[in-house]
């Protein structure tokens, strides 16, 4: 049993898990007041969230819903969202895409947490407009307002 890294993604600790299973999962966890990525959609992963500790505010499709703990969160391809942790305590969560592949992103993007300063580093600006520039490699739609 190989144990990963514990990484800084945009502002939450990631875990990915290795599985041969064909999809990707981590276990998160996001400070309070801490905002999730830009709003977006993926054309061909399947996402899913399940709240283990805490809650978590999500905007799907322009609407706002408050999943607590033990409740998830079902986002077909397609679907514009983003989350954001605004209640004051962790919240704690797994995250599933299917198919396998949207880890390279974490990969791509993750600070190890054994560096300085690893969480700030997570969320630098080279690394926030680098991730603007490359989410359509990780089939990431990012929604502009432009």
């Amino acid at each position: 049993m190989n144990k990963e890294l514990n990484i800084w993604v945009l502002g939450h600790k990631i875990s990915p898990k290795n599985l041969s299973a064909n999809y990707d999962m981590a276990i998160g966890e996001s400070q309070p007041d801490i905002p999730g990525p830009p709003p977006h959609h993926h054309q061909k992963y399947h996402e899913s969230f399940y709240i283990m500790e805490g809650e978590m505010d999500f905007i799907i499709n322009g609407e706002q819903k408050k999943i607590s703990q033990g409740e998830t969160v079902d986002i077909p391809p397609g679907t514009l969202h983003t989350f954001k942790n605004s209640g004051n305590k962790i919240c704690k969560w797994v995250n599933i895409h299917s198919p396998k592949g949207f880890s390279e992103f974490f990969q791509e993007y993750g600070v190890p947490e054994n560096e300085p300063d690893a969480m700030k580093k997570s969320v630098s600006p080279e690394i926030i407009q680098q991730v603007l520039k490359t989410a359509p490699n990780y089939d990431m739609k990012i929604q502009t307002n432009k």
